[in-house]
């Protein structure tokens, strides 16, 4: 099982093309689980962020809106301390019978993992509504499936 903790480090705000980013100074796919986007939260000196993860060929990289830097007061140039974590639910969070399901499937369980916490939370609220008719669980579980193998971000 992945290990479900945050992450803390040093980091200088950098300029990537028009943007500002702070460069990962580890794999995500190492320390949380491989994916094919990331999706975090957590601070960078103590205000509030959240959002994909890029990578280009530099490694992964949090990009920092202007909106963001204004209201933290940061700028390009800063050296920062960051503290990031997955957000949302993660598979090793999963029941037994959903984690079996996207197992099975590859494709659905890539694109599960690359949802954001949004879309995520809406598939199992669905599936975890079936509380009072436990035989309908098995077949949202075979619905969400479908849906994410046919790349639909919502049924």
């Amino acid at each position: 099982m992945k290990r479900e903790e945050g992450q803390r480090f040093e980091a200088n705000i950098e300029k990537a093309g028009t943007r500002a980013v702070l460069r990962l100074p580890f794999d995500p796919n190492a320390v949380w689980s491989q994916k094919d986007r990331h999706h975090i939260t957590g601070a960078v000196n103590g205000c509030a962020v959240r959002g994909p993860l890029g990578k280009d060929e530099n490694g992964y990289f949090l990009a920092l809106g202007p909106a963001w830097l204004r209201g933290s007061g940061l700028d390009v140039g800063a050296t920062v301390t960051v503290e990031l974590r997955a957000e949302g639910p993660q598979m090793e969070q999963l029941a037994d019978d959903l984690t079996a399901a996207l197992e099975a499937e590859p494709e659905a369980q890539a694109f599960f993992q690359g949802l954001a916490t949004f879309y995520r939370k809406g598939y199992l609220r669905w599936i975890d509504a079936t509380k009072r008719r436990p035989e309908e669980r098995a077949h949202r579980i075979a619905e969400v499936v479908r849906l994410l193998k046919a790349g639909e971000k919502q049924r």
